[in-house]
């Protein structure tokens, strides 16, 4: 197939989950068809090494900055009355519109792409309606916005963030009423896709992977009494189990573990790291270039995520590179892992500081979980089977579409036209 790839992060470095993801099914799909790819860029502009490293897998057409439009004052009373969520009314780009209607005039494509990786719809808007070729959304992302909503503790929170999760849901309802496909990272996110829109069938789980080839090698023994937290504190998902395990958690463990340490790699600016509860015995290392040896070299990787969605690929890395996990069962969802097998899954400050001090100290427990760890990996969480997974699904879904056109005489642009109010935003 000619694919048009529509990516919400540009793919490379691959330092983050979202990239990391997008540039392992980006080099998958690159197996088989011909990608092109539009892709908004957090940090613009693009270095030439970033831009040629994906040139080898697919023709980067252009790069559209990401950006956030806090409009105050009227534009942002009429948000609060639009029925698309804010966040799309804040992120849409008419740029990006342009380039997707540029490259379906200049360009033929059997597929369209849009990848997501993210809460809500910040790709897909630009480019349904716009084209009768069948549009597949990866890695829709739903369940952080509903967590969002069970977070509140306030009367005015709930109401705010309840119409901002009825907003979401109703658009991605409409919005899936316009596109052939679908995919989602975890067994839970598919639950709950079926669950506000039941009619939608063509959904498939893409769990996220790993690039085996890339953790092999002699990475150095683990350090004593250390731990590691791999994740940018900018993530707000991320910063929320950290300053549930530092004020919950490590002063538990300090007590029986004197000497442990806890590195928290990742980026910071922006971050209110006066809220984080630090001592001498935490380091916060800011962006580490290469993290895998500072995974490695960890006694055990602990994940206390409260919130977020898709399978974790933190867990993944600490697990392929031999150091042991203790996480949340929300850190967890979505692995097909083992409590006291693969990992060590615990829910209340106590329990997570029990396991962490079971794992610095009990040395046949490590290694046990250490090597189970690692072949689950190897033997389910690979890029080339998962990618394998996703061509089969999208060789389904032009199939289907083929036959569609078929049967109702190849006439689909009409129809396509008539639901494209979706598309686009409010001006």
């Amino acid at each position: 197939m000619r694919i048009l790839f529509l990516s919400s992060w540009f793919p490379f470095p691959p330092d983050n989950g979202a990239r990391m993801r997008t540039w392992g099914l980006l080099r998958q799909l690159a197996r088989k068809h011909d990608i092109a790819m539009l892709s908004f860029a957090r940090d613009v502009p693009i270095d030439r090494s970033s831009l040629e490293a994906v040139d080898q897998f697919c023709q980067v057409l252009a790069v559209v900055p990401y950006g956030i439009s806090r409009q105050s004052g009227p534009w942002s009373l009429a948000h609060l009355f639009s029925m698309k969520p804010r966040s799309l009314l804040q992120t849409y780009s008419l740029e990006m519109e342009a380039r997707v209607r540029d490259a379906l005039h200049k360009h033929t494509f059997d597929l369209i792409i849009a990848s997501e990786i993210g809460p809500g719809l910040c790709t897909t808007p630009h480019a349904v309606g716009v084209s009768a070729i069948p549009l597949v959304i990866e890695d829709l992302e739903l369940s952080m916005i509903l967590d969002a909503v069970r977070a509140q503790d306030t009367c005015k929170g709930q109401m705010r963030h309840r119409l901002t999760w009825w907003k979401q849901r109703q658009y991605a309802v409409r919005l899936l009423r316009q596109v052939q496909g679908c995919t989602v990272a975890s067994d839970q996110e598919r639950v709950l896709l079926q669950r506000i829109a039941p009619e939608f069938e063509a959904l498939k789980v893409i769990p996220n992977g790993l690039d085996l080839e890339l953790y092999k090698g002699d990475w150095q023994p683990p350090m004593s009494d250390s731990l590691i937290f791999p994740g940018a504190l900018t993530y707000q998902a991320n910063f929320d189990a950290m300053v549930f395990f530092l004020e919950t958690v490590f002063p538990l463990v300090q007590l029986q573990c004197p000497e442990v340490t806890l590195r928290i790699t990742g980026r910071t600016d922006g971050a209110p790291l006066t809220r984080l509860p630090v001592n001498e015995h935490v380091v916060l290392t800011g962006y580490v270039k290469d993290v895998r040896p500072v995974i490695a070299q960890s006694r055990v990787c602990v994940v206390p995520l409260l919130t977020g969605g898709g399978t974790r690929l933190k867990i993944l890395e600490a697990m392929v590179l031999g150091t042991p996990v203790v996480s949340t069962s929300r850190g967890a969802e979505g692995l097909e892992a083992t409590p006291g097998e693969h990992i060590l899954i615990a829910d209340q400050p106590e329990e997570f500081a029990d396991a962490v001090v079971r794992l610095l100290t009990d040395d046949a427990l490590h290694d046990r979980l250490s090597v189970n760890g690692r072949c689950l990996v190897k033997e389910q969480y690979d890029w080339v089977s998962i990618g394998s997974q996703l061509n089969d699904f999208l060789d389904e879904i032009l199939v289907r579409h083929q036959s569609d056109c078929h049967a109702e005489g190849g006439d689909r642009v009409a129809a396509v036209a008539d639901r494209g109010w979706v598309s686009g935003v409010d001006r």
